[in-house]
């Protein structure tokens, strides 16, 4: 049992390094004037120098590199210097996060680039002690990331699991992303955003207006289908109780989030332009 923790935590580690590479180099961080105090308090010189360099490009650049270097050498062999290389980087943070939290409260510590970005809190420190014990651990382990990977023996895949679990309860960085793709996502106008027929046929069949027509359409395939803005039409058609034809034009919203439905029921003959701009309400 304990060379399956071992192993798992070189796996653990080099998936932290690779992953942390990755956020550095493709995430930039919003540059920043680093303050002279803080809550009334002159920052030191040299955490005020060390916290401008944490936050230029270049460093930024420089860590990942090293970082994914790191993770690489970690999967790619078992020496005992690699593992000492990776022990000393984590005990490194460890010590530059805990000092930002103590004397630099508005910084954040740019574990994972620019989503790394809101103040240190408890959570951060802990984490970084964690990796540093994980490291200390691994210093034992006797295969490389990538043997353990060619037999992943249960033990390893279950303490695997929980430490990653243990390691998201502790990362802000998770919120952090999930807004940013939110933000990506409503950045896009609704009619420039990309809605395939897919979506727009899920969210028209889970909408009332299509419940309460449903009984009354004809035929499953669409007369009609076109996009104008923020809307794409759909006319299907229909006959109603009394033997009466008509065409039913769903216009359904093409809007990232709270997507709506609405329904006109217009004559057959009726123009286009009349039931685009007359009857769909």
């Amino acid at each position: 049992m304990v060379t399956a923790i071992q192993n798992t935590q070189v796996l653990l580690l080099a998936a932290v390094l690779l992953t942390a590479c990755v956020a550095k180099l493709a995430l930039r961080e919003r540059p920043a004037d680093a303050p002279d105090h803080v809550h009334g308090v002159p920052v030191p010189a040299g955490l005020a120098r060390l916290t401008a360099l944490r936050g230029s490009r270049g460093m930024a650049v420089g860590l990942g590199i090293g970082e994914g270097g790191l993770g690489l050498a970690l999967l790619m062999t078992s020496h005992l210097s690699v593992r000492l290389a990776t022990t000393v980087a984590f005990a490194a943070a460890t010590w530059v996060v805990g000092e930002l939290r103590v004397r630099r409260p508005d910084a954040g510590c740019g574990c994972f680039g620019a989503l790394s970005g809101k103040r240190v809190d408890r959570r951060s420190v802990l984490r970084a002690v964690l990796f540093t014990c994980a490291a200390v651990a691994s210093l034992g382990a006797p295969h490389a990331g990538v043997d353990v990977l060619r037999n992943v023996q249960a033990q390893v895949g279950l303490v695997f699991a929980v430490e990653l679990a243990l390691f998201a309860g502790l990362s802000p960085e998770l919120a952090e992303l999930a807004g940013r793709r939110r933000a990506t996502r409503d950045a896009v106008p609704c009619e420039r955003r990309r809605s395939p027929m897919s979506e727009t046929y899920a969210t028209l069949h889970d909408s009332r207006a299509w419940v309460a027509h449903e009984n009354v359409i004809a035929s499953a395939v669409p007369l009609d289908v076109w996009r104008e803005g923020c809307w794409r039409f759909v006319v299907f058609p229909a006959r109603l109780p009394g033997g009466r034809d008509v065409e039913i034009v769903f216009a359904v919203s093409t809007a990232g989030r709270d997507r709506t439905v609405r329904s006109a029921v217009v004559a057959p003959e009726a123009p286009a332009i009349e039931r685009l701009l007359g009857h769909v309400q």
